[in-house]
């Protein structure tokens, strides 16, 4: 543009970086919290506990307004720009949100980052015999004993339970709180004249406790939903604990994470293929099946014994418990019923 014309560009100011696994590093060095042996098994410590993750998170689409005046003229065009997109990152769950919330409103000198870098001076100090282990422990456990003792009495069960509204069909209020199984959507609560219970659902799935949106936990009761049949048995889709899944007889099927597949777009095709292949790998599982008339199980002419593939090695199953076939005998795959029951030691056959 020449110097009679003049550009002006909304922006948008962006979040801080999340933390890579080695910016975490980086930063805790700058703290002085822990040691280089110890950086690494905290990181995977956190994670393994659920109380953060590692994973890619989409932007946010924004919209921003760039004015131009040239000639005298003002113009407008509305453009679009992608932000926040976040790849490998670490990310706090709902649960780790909560328990650090916890303890900082019950431990405020533990969760101080001083407090964590003074002890590692003071082991440093123990290292070289400026201070006695014991002196120094007795100085931290004393008042923490007393500290854990008093909000062993003193606190409640923390769940950051947060209220959404109402539910626009029953009227009754909608929460989000961390259950026994992680994060969860409630609608109504127990009704001790009436016995009446409230609605369970978990949270969906990329949503958590502080960001959700009332008609998005709502969206949470929409499942399980019926896509259709397979061989005359109903084909559902819902959300479970450990994800999206396809429920078809007794048997449930992941929807595979890394596919396009959601509980919202997946078909009734796509849901059969996914069970066809459950069912194949079960197959190859199992390398034999028994029918044992002779049971002691209490099951009767029923029970079976399956001679299985596992991840080391076949064994054979029989009951609730798993048997060792001998080395040096015969391969599982020419196993018979009365080679089975006398490894078992069920009785003769």
């Amino acid at each position: 543009m020449d110097a009679k014309s003049i550009l002006a560009t909304q922006k948008f100011k962006n979040h801080p970086p999340r933390y890579t696994e080695a910016s975490l590093v980086k930063k805790m060095e700058e703290l002085g919290i822990g040691r280089p042996s110890t950086y690494a098994p905290t990181i995977s410590t956190v994670q393994k506990r659920g109380y953060v993750v590692k994973e890619d998170r989409e932007g946010e689409v924004r919209k921003y307004v760039e004015l131009s005046l040239m000639r005298g003229e003002i113009s407008e065009e509305i453009k679009s720009q992608n932000t926040g997109a976040e790849k490998q990152k670490l990310f706090p769950t709902d649960i780790g949100m909560v328990v650090t919330d916890f303890l900082v409103e019950y431990f405020q000198n533990i969760m101080d980052y001083n407090f964590t870098a003074n002890v590692e001076e003071e082991f440093d100090e123990i290292a070289v015999g400026k201070l006695v282990r014991h002196t120094m422990i007795k100085d931290f456990y004393t008042p923490f004993h007393e500290e854990v003792a008093k909000t062993l009495e003193t606190s409640e069960r923390q769940s950051g339970e947060r209220a959404l509204g109402k539910d626009p069909n029953t009227g009754k209020p909608v929460i989000v709180r961390i259950g026994r199984f992680g994060p969860m959507v409630q609608i109504g609560v127990t009704d001790e004249a009436t016995g009446e219970k409230p609605r369970f659902a978990s949270m969906p799935l990329g949503k958590n406790l502080e960001t959700i949106t009332l008609e998005e936990a709502l969206q949470a009761f929409e499942v399980p939903a019926s896509l259709g049949e397979f061989q005359g048995e109903p084909v559902n889709v819902g959300a479970g604990r450990f994800g999206p899944y396809v429920k078809w007889k007794t048997m449930y099927v992941s929807i595979p994470k890394a596919s396009e597949l959601s509980i919202k777009t997946i078909t009734i095709e796509q849901a059969i293929e996914l069970i066809e292949k459950k069912i194949e790998t079960e197959k190859n599982k199992n390398i034999q099946a028994f029918d044992y008339p002779g049971a002691t199980t209490g099951a009767g002419a029923q029970d079976k014994i399956y001679v299985l593939n596992g991840m080391y090695g076949p064994y054979i199953k029989y009951g609730k418990t798993n048997y060792k076939i001998p080395k040096g005998g015969k391969d599982a795959t020419d196993l018979t019923l009365e080679d089975c029951v006398a490894i078992i030691g069920a009785g003769k056959f």
